[in-house]
């Protein structure tokens, strides 16, 4: 009898189909005996199938790290441009013209208020200062000698009067005005620093001549330094003084610097719509220098009594519901939950107490090695979820 080319089609598959099966029983048959130095299964074929089994197998703990939920302050930053200032800033110029006679500081050294910093040559206004002590010399003789016979006169009033007149006749007066501007302009030819810090924009040399007003020098403060933030009008409404700001400089990429907001500038820059903020940092060596740009994460909001996970802790399924994993007795519960605020570390979750989406203050969530693990599986805390042979999340 000839069979038609379907028939013996199904006929095919149905023979391939039984070899295939047969194959498989050979392969799992239980109470093989082994002979010398035979075995059915590579070693590579039975790590495999181990595998698979503890990868399905709930009652195999799975190797994973965890953290306690806590209930604290969640804080929302904004990312902002910032530029490090002096705390304060002095161009010191030239009081009085002359000769420089000498320089006694260098760039970035750092000053104490009122120390001389530059000397200019003194032979021109010690003359003078000499001039007018002489000249008041002079006119206090002359004074005195118009007061000789004034003891006489009994009234008092009359004796003030009489010797008030005779200082202006006699140029008493005006001779001490003119030995003060001496002193004074003595004294200018010391170029002194008006507070502690650095020198700056160094000028001059010895020997060059300078006239008054002349820019010399600038001593800075940058111990502490001031660094200016740019924030966006739309993040004042809850920003205060006293909150956390972090930056990294773009010529210190590796460290961090953390300071607080000291001051908020009442006017925002209608070309940016940003308001300065002004913020200080601590910088005893100096890294820090005016002019240089930061990052900046200001510290916008505070969310307080919040409860708080690590994001790394929150899990999607392919609807879109957000749950974590709770350790309970060696397990892993699942525990579907609202999320709220969030920064780049953590997220609040907003279930209620009592509620099947509530997480308690005080347990665990899994943060790693759990994005496999189903719920009510074993698991094991470990401080390495690859050192302890998992699967950490990738």
């Amino acid at each position: 009898m000839t069979l038609s080319r379907s028939t013996l089609g199904v006929l095919t598959v149905l023979v391939i189909l039984g070899g295939l099966t047969v194959g498989v029983w050979w392969r799992i048959r239980p109470d093989v005996e082994e002979t010398d130095g035979d075995s059915d299964m590579s070693e590579a074929e039975a790590e495999v199938a181990e595998s698979v089994v503890q990868q399905f197998n709930t009652e195999v703990a799975v190797p994973v790290t965890g953290v306690v939920v806590v209930r604290d302050t969640l804080r929302i930053s904004a990312t902002a441009k910032a530029r490090a200032e002096a705390l304060r800033e002095a161009r010191i110029s030239a009081q009085v013209s002359g000769i420089v006679q000498s320089v006694r500081v260098r760039e970035n050294q750092t000053v104490a208020g009122g120390q001389v910093l530059i000397q200019i040559d003194t032979t021109e206004y010690a003359l003078d200062l000499a001039t007018s002590r002489a000249a008041l010399g002079r006119a206090q003789v002359e004074y005195e000698v118009r007061l000789l016979q004034d003891e006489r006169i009994e009234d008092p009033e009359v004796r003030a009067r009489r010797a008030e007149r005779a200082r202006f006749l006699t140029g008493f007066s005006q001779a001490e005005v003119d030995l003060r501007r001496a002193e004074l302009q003595m004294e200018k030819t010391q170029v002194v620093a008006p507070f502690g810090g650095r020198i700056a924009d160094l000028r001059v040399v010895e020997g060059q001549y300078v006239a008054a007003g002349e820019e010399l020098l600038t001593v800075v403060t940058i111990d502490p330094i001031k660094v200016s933030v740019g924030v966006l009008e739309t993040l004042l409404v809850d920003l205060e003084e006293g909150r956390l700001v972090s930056l990294v400089f773009a010529a210190l990429p590796d460290t961090t610097f953390v300071g607080r907001v000291e001051t908020i500038n009442p006017k925002t820059d209608l070309q940016t719509q940003t308001t300065r903020v002004t913020v200080l940092l601590d910088n005893p060596g100096g890294r820090i220098r005016p002019g240089m740009y930061a990052n900046a994460q200001v510290e916008a909001r505070q969310i307080p009594n919040a409860i708080i996970v690590p994001r790394s802790s929150i899990r999607e399924t392919e609807d879109r519901r957000t749950h974590v994993l709770v350790l309970e007795d060696g397990r892993a519960k699942w525990v579907y939950v609202p999320l709220g605020e969030m920064n780049d570390e953590v997220v609040q979750l907003l279930g209620e107490p009592g509620s099947q989406f509530w997480v308690e203050p005080g347990s665990i969530v899994l943060t790693d090695g759990h994005q496999s693990i189903i719920h009510d599986a074993a698991v094991e805390l470990v401080e390495d979820v690859a050192g302890a042979g998992g699967r950490p999340t990738r």
